[in-house]
């Protein structure tokens, strides 16, 4: 399957690739900060650690929900 198939935006594939990865590094940058404001309240009393597992979670968990606000939004509500 090619990929001007796949994509069937004709001669504006390259166009659409740029886009979807801009939207995937912001949603990136915003869901390391969100992931870092939740370390940040969950060792706020120094009883609990936050791993390193909890936090690339948190970060993959964010970036879902951010996907499903975006293709929400950009799908046409």
């Amino acid at each position: 399957m090619k990929l001007l198939t796949l994509l069937e935006v004709g001669d504006l594939t390259g166009l659409v690739i740029f886009i979807i990865a801009i939207i995937l590094v912001v949603l990136l940058v915003v869901s390391v900060f969100v992931a870092a404001f939740v370390q940040i309240i969950y060792e706020w009393d120094n009883k609990r650690k936050f791993t390193s597992k909890q936090f690339w979670k948190t970060v993959l968990i964010s970036m879902l929900v951010g996907g499903l606000i975006s293709g929400f939004v950009c799908g046409g509500m």
